[in-house]
């Protein structure tokens, strides 16, 4: 066991509720066992560890990380051991708060990192199925206990493993995805709000589907009843889907990916809709093109991916978003909608904003925000962590 002792005055924040210490808050680093202090290059990537503040109380167990800026996450307020029991009453409180949230539905996320007190963990629930990401070292360590307690707890068909994402290099972990237990169907469908949903675990980006704009797409589908709608960057389709569902007059899917629009058109034929209108094009390129302007749409939906992965990117990330929305509003009639969403933790709530503010003054339109909106209630913010309100979500009325 190790022991982890924090510089002077920088307990406070992880007191409060905050799941990280990094690397430069860290006092000493202690070998418990033989009281001399550890070396660290002898350490592996994933260790667990005691967090003790400057006068040697402690404050509580979880996992340190060499490699990784985020140092220390914090698992548990006690020294307890991290066997499956602990996971289970882990998963137990998470399920409980989204059948709360969600009764009526099947399919959700399950974990949410540190919202569910398990940093570094997603686990999502696709009917009978389950797909999990470990995007720490220290929760890829215990992968085996947390999917075990999985396991007995929902008895799943299958669960597949999706850990290609990019927070695994920050923590000096492999890129893998690979069937973990059971059989993995290439297609699963999913009911959410009534409207099914193709999901391909294997390939599909994320775990498969975007469970977190679960609560936006019915906010968006609200106002599109009769008109025309362009869902843009629209990946599975789902927010036209919601509109069709809402008896929207014309509906005009964008993506640059071929698959994608494949996926949609599948998924607006499996809930009986025809007549599927998809165009395979570079979003901002179509919305600036004169084919867009002439369609004289009444709602635009955008749904970019995230363009500001970290600090040093977000002037240019802001920019272009600035340049997406000028487009899209440009398309817009004179009392149209755009929905629009930002899924990047860097840009906070007032950073969107000003991306709207500034391209509506570029375009010389008025921009009125009706409603906001986050990540979907199975997606919860831990108040002491901005860090897990990471979408923005915006209703707009163009003048």
């Amino acid at each position: 066991m190790y022991k982890i002792i924090l510089k002077a005055g920088q307990s406070k924040r992880i007191k409060n509720g905050h799941k990280w210490v990094f690397s430069n808050e860290i006092k000493n680093f202690e070998n418990i066992s033989d009281d001399n202090a550890a070396n660290l290059e002898n350490l592996k990537e994933a260790h667990t560890a005691l967090l003790y503040d400057n006068d040697n109380n402690l404050i509580g167990k979880g996992f340190f990380n060499k490699h990784s800026l985020i140092a220390f996450r914090l698992i548990s307020s006690a020294d307890e051991d991290f066997d499956i029991s602990f996971w289970t009453r882990r998963i137990e409180n998470a399920f409980a708060l989204r059948k709360r949230i969600y009764p009526k539905e099947k399919s959700y996320r399950i974990i949410f990192g540190e919202s569910d007190n398990m940093s570094g963990v997603v686990i999502d629930k696709y009917e009978d199925y389950l797909c999990a990401q470990f995007l720490s070292a220290g929760a890829d360590a215990y992968k085996d206990e947390i999917l075990c307690a999985a396991k007995e707890f929902f008895k799943p068909k299958g669960i597949f493993l999706r850990n290609d994402g990019s927070f695994r290099k920050l923590e000096n972990l492999n890129l893998e995805n690979q069937i973990y237990f059971g059989e993995i169907p290439d297609d699963i469908i999913i009911k959410e709000n009534g409207l099914s949903f193709y999901v391909d675990l294997k390939e599909g980006q994320k775990t498969g589907f975007f469970f977190d704009q679960r609560d936006n797409r019915l906010r968006f589908s609200s106002y599109t009843e009769d008109k025309k709608v362009l869902d843009c960057f629209c990946h599975t389709g789902a927010f036209g889907i919601y509109a069709k569902r809402s008896l929207a007059k014309d509906i005009v899917f964008v993506d640059s990916s071929m698959p994608a629009l494949e996926m949609s058109e599948k998924n607006f034929g499996l809930n009986g809709f025809k007549n599927f209108n998809g165009l395979k094009a570079d979003a901002l390129e179509y919305l600036q093109s004169q084919e867009a302007k002439k369609e004289n749409f009444d709602i635009v939906n955008i749904d970019p991916p995230g363009l500001v992965k970290n600090k040093k990117d977000f002037n240019a990330g802001f920019k272009h978003y600035v340049k997406i929305h000028e487009a899209a509003m440009s398309i817009l009639k004179s009392g149209g909608i755009l929905s629009t969403s930002s899924c990047c933790y860097h840009i906070d709530c007032d950073s969107f904003r000003e991306i709207i503010s500034s391209a509506a003054a570029n375009v010389k339109r008025t921009a009125v925000i009706l409603e906001r909106g986050f990540a979907a209630k199975d997606h919860p913010v831990l108040a002491a962590m901005a860090e897990t309100q990471y979408l923005n979500y915006a209703v707009v009325f163009i003048k």
